[in-house]
């Protein structure tokens, strides 16, 4: 059990039977009252965010999320399957809403990290960047920079990326996964 005052960021803390993980907090203290801990917790299975006050006698218990690789097989009609890492028989597939937007980036046969709550895939992890080589890019038109000039580019797991107007067909870009932009050209076509 971890103590109101133990309540910080990057902890996982079940709340109601749910994960949460504790993006902010604060212990303040008002005059002549007891010091509470404002916290803003975000629930890992919905993603919903919350704020809620923990005061000197609550105590929480800390969340068990374990870390396991799965590989991406393929997607199917809104279904996503995956397997363990290790073994291709053991095979299951999740929803859109487990995936989050990060399911834009997935390549077949990608090792990734999965968020596990009581033997549940409640998340998905992807690295920070990925490499991802471009298969359709409208062609450069001269002109028409003056607001630097980007373009929209298709990339090999069907995201639409917006990139500089110099990538091309066959060009191996590295694209950031949490906001979905361009980062920079790795390979030239």
């Amino acid at each position: 059990m971890i103590d109101y005052i133990n309540i910080k960021p990057k902890k996982v803390i079940i709340l109601d039977g749910e994960p949460y993980i504790v993006l902010a907090s604060q212990v303040k203290k008002k005059n002549r009252q007891k010091p509470s801990n404002q916290t803003k917790l975000k629930n890992l299975v919905s993603g919903a965010t919350i704020e809620k006050a923990f005061h000197q006698s609550d105590k929480v218990e800390e969340a068990d999320i374990e870390d396991r690789e799965i590989k991406y097989l393929y997607n199917n009609k809104g279904e996503w399957w995956f397997c363990a890492a290790d073994n291709p028989k053991d095979r299951f597939h999740l929803n859109e809403e487990t995936l989050g937007e990060s399911r834009r980036f997935f390549r077949e046969n990608t090792v990734v990290k999965a968020l596990v709550f009581d033997d549940e895939v409640i998340g998905i992890e992807l690295p920070a960047k990925v490499n991802l080589k471009v298969v359709e890019a409208p062609p450069s038109i001269k002109g028409n920079t003056s607001s630097g000039g980007s373009k929209p580019v298709v990339v090999e797991t069907g995201a639409t990326v917006d990139t500089p107007l110099f990538i091309e067909i066959g060009d191996v870009i590295r694209v950031n996964t949490e906001t979905g932009e361009y980062a920079e050209r790795v390979e030239k076509a």
